[in-house]
């Protein structure tokens, strides 16, 4: 990839939302990431659809010809595939869902962080190690710093 290429490109981040049998799945959590989308704070690049049945095994798609009828709210991330994705990473996140459990695999770039990562690679910085805090952890923590001081 060249330098100009990645000039435009923010950290890139992969999540698994679980959603266990009987979660309302209002569809509430997707028009504020369309907005963070209209936004430019975020691009969605990969979307894949994940469930698991009871006996183990599991299934899925890509966010590619979603039919509105049956995908409702979801249909709104028709075109996020870069073909980065695949069967494999359907597998590995699978192991993670219980029995029963749908999911969704998002890739999505960090618009808002691009600026300062391409200053970081044209001053020769590069990225070493990442790492997210769950925020259960994070509050977790803190509860314990505080009942330490």
């Amino acid at each position: 990839m060249s330098t100009e290429a990645l000039d435009d490109i923010g950290p890139i981040d992969i999540i698994l939302i679980g959603f266990p049998p009987g979660a309302p799945m209002t569809g509430e959590a997707i028009p504020i990431l369309m907005d963070l989308v209209d936004r430019g704070i975020v691009r969605v690049l990969d979307v894949l659809f994940i469930t698991k049945a009871q006996d183990g095994t599991f299934s899925g798609f890509t966010a590619r010809d979603l039919d509105p009828d049956t995908m409702g709210d979801f249909a709104i991330f028709e075109g996020a595939s870069t073909g980065l994705l695949g069967d494999e990473d359907m597998a590995n996140a699978a192991e993670s869902l219980e029995p029963g459990t749908s999911a969704v695999l998002m890739v999505y770039e960090n618009r808002w962080a691009a600026p300062f990562a391409a200053a970081v690679r044209r001053n020769g910085g590069r990225l070493l190690a990442t790492e997210r805090i769950p925020t259960q952890e994070f509050l977790a923590a803190l509860d314990a710093a505080e009942a330490a001081n």
